[in-house]
C-alpha cells in the first residue's frame, strides 16, 4: 500500500516555515503529525522498513531548517500527543504536551518545581532530548523517569541517571532513543506562591527577550565561564544583519527574523558570530540551535 493510503493525513512538500519559530526553511519531502502514539509507532516502522530517512520534531522552537528543506520525513509530535495527569505529586506528561500547559497544570493543582520551564516554548519530548534549562533549573532536576523507544522500537522506562542528562544534551540522541512520555516529580507547594514565580518569570522574560519577532532563542551554549550574549555584544555585533536575519537589539544571544529572512541568512549570521567573537575572545561558540538539513 502507498504511504498516503496507510496513513491518510500524510503531506507532502510541506512547507517547514509554517512550523519552526524562526519561520524559515524549504519543504519537507513528507510530513506526519499522528493522531495518537499506535500512528506514531505504526509511521516509525513504516519509514525504518522503506530506508527513508526521517526526524522527529516537537514544537519546533530549536530548530533552523534549511531552505533546501528536508529529503525523507518528518514527525511532529504536537496537540495530538499532549496528555497531562497528575497523580499525587507527580504529572505524567506525553512527549507533545507544552512545557507551559504543564506549568499551568502543575500550579493549578499546587504543585512546586516547573515554574523555571513556564515560559520555554517547547515540548516535554524535545525540553528533555535536550535537557532545557532556564533561572538554574533543567528538565534533570523534576524528570523521574521517561518513556521510550530505543532504536528497535522496543519499549523502555529510563529512570533519571539512565537518561544521562548533561548541559543542553540527553541519552537520546546517543542511543537514539524517542521519547514518548515523561514523569515528572514536583511537590506540594502554595498555589499564589507558585503562581507569583511563574508571573516573575515571565515578566524577565518580557523585559529582555525579543519576543515579538520570530527566533529559536538562545542560539548558543553558554561557554565554560562567559555568557554567549555578552561576548556577542562585546564584539560589537547587537543588531548585526545579514540579509533578513539579525542580533537582537534587545538581547545579543537571540538572532531574529526580521521578516524576510531565508535560513540561509540565519546561518550566515551564526557562522559570522562565531568567527568575529573567536577572532576578539579566542571563544568557540557551539550552536544549542539544531541546524536540519543542507547548508553548506
Amino acid at each position: 500500500m502507498q504511504l498516503n493510503e496507510l496513513f491518510p493525513n500524510v503531506k507532502f512538500d510541506e512547507p517547514m516555515k509554517n512550523h519552526i519559530s524562526f519561520k524559515v526553511g524549504g519543504k519537507a519531502d513528507i510530513f506526519f503529525e499522528p493522531d495518537n502514539v499506535r500512528d506514531f509507532i505504526e509511521f516509525i516502522r513504516y519509514v525504518k522498513e522503506n530506508n527513508i530517512p526521517y526526524i522527529i520534531m516537537g514544537n519546533g522552537t530549536n530548530m533552523l531548517v534549511s531552505d533546501d528543506g528536508i529529503r525523507g520525513a518528518v514527525i511532529k509530535l504536537g496537540d495530538k500527543i499532549s496528555s497531562i495527569e497528575v497523580i499525587d505529586d507527580f504529572i505524567i506528561a506525553q512527549c507533545g504536551a507544552k512545557l507551559s500547559e504543564v506549568a499551568k497544570i502543575a500550579a493549578e493543582n499546587s504543585l512546586t518545581g516547573f515554574e523555571f520551564a513556564s515560559g520555554i516554548p517547547g515540548s516535554v519530548g524535545g525540553a528533555i532530548a535536550m535537557n532545557a534549562g532556564a533561572y538554574g533549573k533543567e528538565m534533570k532536576d523534576v524528570v523521574e523517569e521517561v518513556e521510550v523507544l530505543d532504536s528497535n522500537l522496543e519499549y523502555k522506562v529510563l529512570k533519571n541517571k539512565e537518561m544521562e542528562f548533561g548541559y543542553r544534551k540527553s541519552a537520546v540522541e546517543k542511543h537514539n532513543y524517542i521519547i514518548l512520555s515523561a514523569k515528572i516529580k514536583l511537590m506540594k507547594g502554595n498555589k499564589s506562591d507558585i503562581k507569583a514565580l511563574m508571573q516573575e518569570y515571565d515578566e524577565r522574560r518580557r523585559s529582555k527577550q525579543p519576543l515579538d519577532l520570530p527566533s529559536a532563542g538562545s542560539v548558543f551554549k553558554r561557554p565554560e565561564g562567559y555568557y554567549a550574549g555578552k561576548l556577542i555584544e562585546e564584539a560589537g555585533l547587537r543588531g548585526k544583519t545579514i540579509g533578513g536575519a539579525q542580533v537582537s537589539e534587545k538581547h545579543c544571544g537571540f538572532i531574529v527574523n526580521k521578516g524576510n529572512a531565508t535560513a540561509a541568512d540565519v546561518y550566515d549570521l551564526i557562522k559570522y558570530i562565531q568567527k568575529t567573537v573567536y577572532e576578539r575572545f579566542g571563544v568557540e561558540l557551539e550552536t544549542e540551535v539544531k541546524l536540519i538539513g543542507k547548508f553548506e
